[in-house]
């Protein structure tokens, strides 16, 4: 993601309907570990790091942009640049790993899953999401810089290989998909903007829905997927 679209990423993530919920979603999924070593991978500005810092987790932010590392150093956090396909940490030295929305833009995704393997200790866990499905493709996966979106067998077959094991994988925004479908067929260019606050509002209703809802087994736009470091 290049440093405009993380700016603007910035300025946007501590309201906007889609990173709030996405960090309920992480902290559901972390707040009954340990609190031990963690790895933000793809910090951007650091939004997902604060929530682990939050938990009582040790964190360390990594961010390839200059534009996203500089942000989240601005932010007082831990901040390393560094490629997520080349990992600049000691073989398991880790109890958590956490890379939301980042491994769809590497294009070798096959050697940072392997790399977050090698990193996480026995008993170690990754919370990771992607986008999903294909036929979603449009301009702003071309301006964040994507180089996929996944079918969700495809993604926790990249985990599987990789030597991880996957111990839950549940569907996000379900409800909205038929918006985001609607809307990705006229996009011209990156969904990131200031958003209306009743539209804002609307959006949050819905998604949290999900919370509540048996809805993560449809089909989604993106998702969410915990798995573990085998022990032996």
């Amino acid at each position: 993601m290049e440093g405009a679209e993380i700016r603007k990423l910035v300025t946007l993530e501590d309201d906007h309907w889609w990173y709030r919920e996405r960090r309920h979603l992480l902290r559901r999924r972390v707040r009954d570990l340990a609190p031990g070593r963690a790895l933000d991978i793809g910090a951007a500005g650091g939004g997902n790091t604060r929530v682990l810092q939050s938990l009582g987790w040790d964190v360390l932010a990594l961010e390839f942009s200059a534009e996203g590392a500089q942000v989240a150093s601005e932010r007082g956090l831990q901040v390393i640049r560094a490629d997520a396909q080349q990992l600049p940490v000691a073989d398991a030295s880790l109890d958590l790993v956490t890379a939301l929305d980042v491994l769809e833009h590497l294009p070798d995704h096959e050697r940072a899953a392997a790399e977050i393997h090698r990193v996480l200790r026995p008993g170690g866990t990754l919370v990771a999401a992607v986008p999903v499905d294909q036929r979603l493709w449009s301009e702003h996966d071309v301006a964040v810089g994507h180089e996929r979106r996944y079918e969700p067998a495809q993604f926790l077959s990249l985990l599987q290989g990789a030597g991880l094991e996957i111990v839950e994988a549940r569907s996000w925004m379900v409800l909205l998909r038929p918006v985001v479908a609607l809307r990705r067929k006229s996009s011209q260019g990156s969904d990131l903007e200031e958003m209306n606050p009743l539209v804002n509002a609307g959006l949050t209703t819905i998604v949290r829905l999900e919370r509540f809802l048996p809805v993560s087994r449809a089909p989604g736009v993106s998702v969410f997927v915990t798995a573990r470091r085998p022990r032996r």
